[in-house]
């Protein structure tokens, strides 16, 4: 996709962001996807075609559950805890390079389970890896562990468990993707009850393939506390008063629509609307490896796109600070940190 550079090109690349919906394995750049096919003898895996395949349609898919398929061939070649710790490692390279502070990333655990690995020896090398580059690039994350909503609750229950277990070492958050209308939300009401008892804070993917119903039913069944994507709120007055009134943020991803054809544009997003509401919105790059994007880029094409101001792509900002799950005392000081580099010249 085409980048025409903004009016505050110097800015964006310069303001502190925050990812707070963004996916370890559609991180995965082609070249560490060749890094882990060497070795390996998966003669159903070529990453040669993949990727060829994925440059000659531009990173866009026919259809969202083409997108799924992408996806999982990329969790495929993640085989053992060193794939998965390299993966980390790369990915927290590529973020750092775009000025990000903080970083709420999902692990999709329940691909993890699906695939029969073990789970623990692969979040311990993930958790190693982070660490370290936590270290020499001065960048923080945590954990969202996700689940497959289309595989059902006791798939989602035993996520659940595994998300409560590492609670200590990172894990803040407990969510639900994949196909939502074979995984409706209210399938998961108890299991969401689960993550709140053990303390976890609770997302979902939601407005993002079906209509309005499944963010309101996010909401008020399940408490979710963050809506990833929310793209047809606009179709129901009552949703969009729903979200405006209690606040709940929305997880914009722009190119991410584009790419698996749930809109033709960027311009055709609802953001202006979303932010005239006025709703609370944040901006992220969903699985930038396969959509062919990053952070730094969605900002840029939120500016081209909706003619967003200076003051606004701050406020962007601010509002994934503020809508992070850190104690206070952190989330002042990212808050603080946007602030002193949105005044400067």
């Amino acid at each position: 996709m085409s980048l025409t550079p903004s009016p505050f090109e110097s800015f964006i690349r310069r303001v502190p962001k925050i990812e707070l919906h963004v996916h370890l394995e559609g991180s995965v750049q082609p070249a560490t996807l060749r890094e882990l096919a060497r070795g390996k003898k998966r003669p159903d895996l070529d990453v040669e075609q993949w990727v060829l395949a994925r440059e000659a349609t531009g990173y866009r898919y026919a259809a969202f559950m083409d997108f799924v398929e992408a996806f999982k061939f990329v969790a495929l070649l993640l085989e053992t805890p060193e794939d998965y710790a390299l993966a980390t490692t790369r990915m927290m390279e590529q973020l750092a390079a775009q000025k990000l502070r903080y970083a709420e990333v999902t692990l999709s655990a329940g691909v993890i389970l699906w695939k029969k690995q073990s789970l623990e020896p692969i979040f311990e090398a993930v958790l190693e890896a982070a660490q370290a580059a936590e270290r020499r690039l001065g960048l923080r994350v945590n954990w969202i562990f996700d689940a497959v909503r289309q595989f059902g609750t006791d798939h989602a229950r035993e996520v659940v468990e595994w998300a409560g277990r590492y609670q200590s070492r990172g894990v803040v958050a407990f969510g639900i993707g994949g196909d939502e209308a074979r995984g409706p939300a209210e399938l998961f009401p108890e299991v969401f009850r689960r993550a709140r008892d053990l303390g976890l804070h609770t997302v979902a993917h939601a407005g993002e393939t079906v209509g309005p119903e499944s963010i309101r039913r996010s909401v008020e069944m399940l408490a979710a506390e963050r809506i990833g994507h929310g793209l047809t709120a606009f179709q129901d007055p009552e949703v969009l008063a729903m979200l405006r009134d209690r606040a709940v943020p929305l997880e914009v991803c722009l190119t991410s629509n584009v790419a698996t054809g749930l809109l033709k544009r960027i311009e055709d997003h609802p953001l202006r609307q979303m932010l005239e509401a006025p709703l609370v919105v944040t901006l992220h790059s969903d699985d930038p490896a396969l959509f062919d994007t990053t952070l730094q880029e969605e900002f840029q094409r939120a500016a081209n796109c909706f003619s967003l101001s200076r003051q606004e792509l701050t406020e962007l900002c601010l509002a994934a600070a503020r809508s992070a799950f850190l104690s206070a005392h952190d989330r002042q000081r990212l808050l603080a940190e946007i602030q002193s580099a949105a005044t400067l010249g």
